[in-house]
């Protein structure tokens, strides 16, 4: 719990410093060992099968690529979204990166709400 705690602290500074417009980037290296931190968690504390719905909007980012290069290779060069990952797709549907942003967030965090309240049950 404490290192739970202590990680999430270290990720509201984080989000205080990458408002719009960004003043401190994570990259991959930052975001890998957060999700791998975040699917140990979930493993030691034995809801891991909630772990998908937690992380919806991760999941839907990966599966939107998937989809994309796996429709493009078998029909042949047509495409399901206009780019993926699936925040490109919105933003070329003229969506602004800050909404897009907000529009990701408001969906990741009623996830987790629910992801918590199945756990909670």
């Amino acid at each position: 719990a404490v290192f739970s705690f202590t990680l999430v602290g270290a990720l509201l500074g984080f989000l205080w410093f990458n408002a719009h417009p960004a003043q401190v980037f994570m990259g991959d290296t930052g975001s890998l060992a957060l999700g791998a931190t975040l699917a140990v968690t979930a493993m030691m504390t034995g809801h891991w099968l909630l772990l998908p719905l937690i992380g919806v909007v991760f999941v839907a980012e990966t599966v939107s690529v998937i989809i994309q290069v796996s429709y493009f290779r078998l029909s042949k060069g047509k495409r399901v979204f206009l780019m993926t990952p699936l925040h490109h797709h919105f933003e070329l549907l003229g969506w602004s990166e800050p909404q897009v942003t907000m529009r990701f967030w408001l969906v990741g965090i009623v996830a987790a709400m629910l992801g918590v309240a199945l756990a909670l049950a």
